[in-house]
């Protein structure tokens, strides 16, 4: 794939295309909103009742978790047809694990993180759809901040910085808004290095990284929404 040419803008298949991953990004989060709010309402004892006496089912799903989402983002890379299922499968768990981190904060709090994450995400895509210059270089160096961010996120377990994770909430947002800017230009470039001819997989695949950016930056800006909370 040439990482510097960019698809024409007016394509009608690429805006096709987007709309494809949109949809599917919409769903997923939906989903996810979906099970958490069903998690914090309908079953909210029985998330206190983990909390306090089975930690190990939050854990136990966060592991799968992340072991779901390289299964998943192999399965669209690979095209087949369990890409989907598996998608919507982790989006529907991550809305699990994600009422145990909602429930820590207060209903105005989330709401406006959320709105404030969806409009960081719309301006960031259409940013990232209109540039005409070259992402991937910030791409790469955004891919190497997750890693930093996670190391730093794992070794603040230990020392339990409030002032670490808060500026770790605030890189974070950084580098998902720069994620989210550059997942869009990659669309346009994976759609014109086939030729229009996208599989369904890559449309998930695309969909996956989309959505693991808006729910990194939801997160992010809860904690920093939610610092007094």
């Amino acid at each position: 794939m040439n990482d510097n040419i960019i698809y024409s803008e007016t394509d009608a298949g690429l805006s096709q295309f987007f709309t494809k991953i949109y949809s599917l990004v919409g769903m997923g989060v939906a989903l996810s909103a979906f099970v958490s709010y069903l998690m914090l309402y309908p079953f909210r004892e029985n998330l206190i009742a983990i909390i306090a006496n089975h930690p190990w089912v939050y854990f136990g799903a966060a592991i799968i978790e992340l072991l779901l989402v390289f299964v998943a983002s192999a399965a669209a890379r690979k095209n087949t047809p369990a890409a989907l299922p598996l998608f919507l499968i982790y989006s529907a768990l991550n809305g699990f694990t994600l009422s145990f981190i909602i429930a820590a904060y207060a209903q105005t709090t989330v709401l406006q993180a959320f709105l404030s994450s969806a409009a960081v995400f719309f301006a960031m895509s259409f940013i990232g759809a209109r540039t005409k210059k070259d992402l991937s270089g910030i791409r790469k160096a955004m891919m190497a901040a997750v890693i930093g961010l996670i190391i730093a996120s794992l070794v603040n377990l230990f020392i339990s910085s409030g002032m670490m994770s808060y500026l770790i909430s605030i890189i974070s947002v950084l580098v998902f808004s720069g994620l989210i800017a550059s997942d869009n230009q990659m669309i346009k470039k994976v759609y014109q290095s086939t030729n229009g001819q996208v599989g369904d997989g890559w449309a998930v695949a695309m969909a996956l990284s989309l959505y693991l950016d808006f729910i990194n930056l939801f997160i992010s800006l809860l904690r920093i929404f939610g610092r007094n909370d």
